[in-house]
């Protein structure tokens, strides 16, 4: 059995996620094992959706997580890496700045991956594996900068797309109509043409509101328990939700803007059911740095 340790890192708007995994291949096919999964609260999106770019206090804690990330996969010998951001720093006037202070004092380097590619990479997490292959789905990521959206049509991508209109942005008031006709347009446009059976929740707040449903892996989340979450939710105060619903600070703001997203495109798309699989781009980024490291025996170089 030929076996690889690989790690993603997803620079996201609203967290700093690390994903270790072994991967395993033999005659049976291929398989993923974690071994650590870390997500850090950083909030870049706080910084780009405000001031327009990354603050010097915040790349400064970016340095340092990316610094004690190399030291965890330097100890658990990982033989390669993907380390992507997204909108935040897609965004940020300092983006390249930011991308060299990590070259140069965390040794790592950072990919700024677009809203298209983006979207792609989500889809590589293989979710498919799981649906029905005749059946088509509408895979939603929401984050903290932007939505992407993908159609699975009979076990393959359809259509995808990316839209920046995300939760950090929404609490700033900075998503413009334009980009809501956009999504909206596209949403409609696939109803028509793909009516889609069921959504693919992504996300971390897709997977709590899951949990705050009392569903079972696998069960799926109806749309008319969102709404009465969601309304639950919307009139308390965040402090009350942190209390009531035992969240942590950065989701408890957070997850009202996400339902907002999720219900909004369940509306229009038609859509009652969300099946939330706990995929997103760092389980889609392990499945990239594999299928291109699977025949390199070069290690990461720590």
């Amino acid at each position: 059995m030929e076996e690889q340790k690989i790690a993603a890192i997803d620079i996201g708007s609203n967290a700093v996620r690390l994903l270790i995994s072994v991967v395993s291949e033999d005659e049976g096919g291929t398989s993923f094992r974690k071994l650590v999964l870390l997500r850090v609260p950083l909030r870049l999106g706080e910084d780009t959706y405000s001031i327009g770019k990354i603050s010097d206090k915040r790349m400064r804690k970016l340095v340092k997580l990316m610094k004690a990330f190399r030291h965890l996969m330097s100890v658990y010998e990982v033989d390669s890496y993907r380390a992507c951001a997204t909108a935040a720093m897609r965004e940020a006037r300092n983006a390249s700045k930011v991308v060299a202070a990590v070259k140069e004092k965390a040794e790592l380097d950072i990919e700024i991956i677009d809203g298209s590619e983006e979207a792609r990479t989500i889809y590589e997490s293989h979710v498919e594996d799981c649906l029905d292959k005749n059946s088509n789905y509408l895979y939603v990521d929401v984050g903290g900068g932007s939505t992407e959206l993908s159609v699975i049509s009979k076990g393959r991508l359809a259509e995808s797309a990316s839209f920046n209109i995300g939760t950090i942005r929404m609490l700033r008031n900075k998503v413009g109509p334009d980009e809501l006709e956009r999504m909206n347009v596209f949403l409609q446009t696939i109803k028509t043409q793909y009516s889609p059976a069921e959504i693919i929740g992504s996300g971390g707040n897709i997977n709590k509101l899951h949990k705050l449903a009392n569903l079972k892996k696998g069960d799926t989340l109806d749309t008319d328990k969102l709404q009465l979450i969601y309304q639950d939710m919307k009139q308390l105060t965040v402090e009350e939700r942190m209390t009531r619903f035992e969240l942590n600070p950065d989701r408890a703001d957070v997850i009202i803007p996400a339902s907002e997203i999720f219900l909004h495109i369940a509306d229009l798309t038609g859509i009652q059911q969300i099946y939330v699989p706990s995929f997103g781009l760092v389980d889609g980024l392990l499945h990239t740095i594999y299928k291109t490291h699977k025949n390199s025996k070069d290690p990461i170089g720590f």
